[in-house]
């Protein structure tokens, strides 16, 4: 492999498994790590009895079957086929990313550079240690967090859609800025459509960065403030209701491709941007 030697850090959904595949294809991956399955403690469970969280989990996880009610993601990434990890040899599982077990395993197989996406937050000796990049499903710093899509279109900002590539720091899609991947926007599109496009796109665009990573011309730029910072709580049933009407109204707007790259005003329009 003519890319860095890295270690993935990402989830196990379709969109996840594409980004990890892509970046075996451009980088020497020593392995693919996935976090464990919520482990449900005494403290956690009585929390998420509480009416008001009950409520929110129990409307997000109706939400969610309904959204993805035939595997549409699946078949966005990966098509007729199953949605695997092309080296399935490389997958190891941690019971989270600040587990001491991920740490041993990165001082073991020694990464360059370590790449996330779909984790849950990195604190500790691995940020210490090791550089690592991360894809957020956002245009930071206005748009950090979670659900960041829908709250671009929300807003009434569809030009505000897209994935940032970032260096890790110890906040929340804070660190310093290495591309912004503005997907295509179509008439006809939805949230999920949008941020999976997004999703593919920033894959070809993060092999780029491994290549930059690796001549030494990948040192990112300091966010311009703070932005806004939204959590999966913010997503209200008003608020999606308010985003139905203000879709039902009107189309979106026909957007190109956009990509920008940090430091610098490098940028590319097109569907491969």
């Amino acid at each position: 492999m003519s890319g860095p030697r890295v270690m993935v850090l990402c989830g196990r959904s379709p969109r996840h498994l594409h980004l990890a595949n892509r970046l075996c294809a451009c980088a020497e991956v020593c392995a693919v790590v996935h976090e464990a399955p919520t482990q449900w403690t005494r403290e956690k469970l009585l929390r998420n009895l509480r009416p008001a969280v009950a409520g929110r989990k129990v409307w997000r996880w109706l939400r969610d079957r309904r959204r993805y009610s035939g595997n549409p993601e699946a078949r966005f990434f990966f098509g007729e086929a199953t949605p695997a990890l092309v080296r399935p040899e490389l997958a190891h599982e941690v019971p989270s990313v600040s587990d001491p077990a991920l740490l041993a395993l990165a001082e073991r197989l020694a990464p360059e550079l370590i790449c996330v996406f779909g984790t849950s937050l990195i604190r500790g000796p691995l940020l210490e240690r090791y550089p690592l990049i991360n894809l957020h499903g956002g245009l930071s710093p206005e748009y950090r967090g979670a659900d960041c899509t829908f709250w671009a279109l929300h807003n009434g900002e569809p030009e505000q859609v897209g994935c940032t590539l970032h260096f890790i720091d110890q906040g929340i899609d804070t660190g310093r800025l290495i591309a912004h991947v503005s997907p295509e926007v179509r008439p006809d599109d939805d949230e999920l459509t949008l941020f999976w496009r997004g999703v593919r796109d920033s894959a070809e665009v993060y092999c780029e960065a491994l290549s930059r990573w690796r001549a030494g011309t990948l040192s990112g730029a300091v966010q311009p403030g703070r932005g806004r910072l939204y959590q999966v709580r913010d997503r209200s049933w008003r608020a999606e209701r308010a985003l139905a009407r203000r879709l039902a109204r009107a189309s979106l707007p026909a957007l190109p491709a956009r990509l920008v790259w940090f430091p610098g005003d490098e940028s590319k329009g097109g569907e491969d941007a």
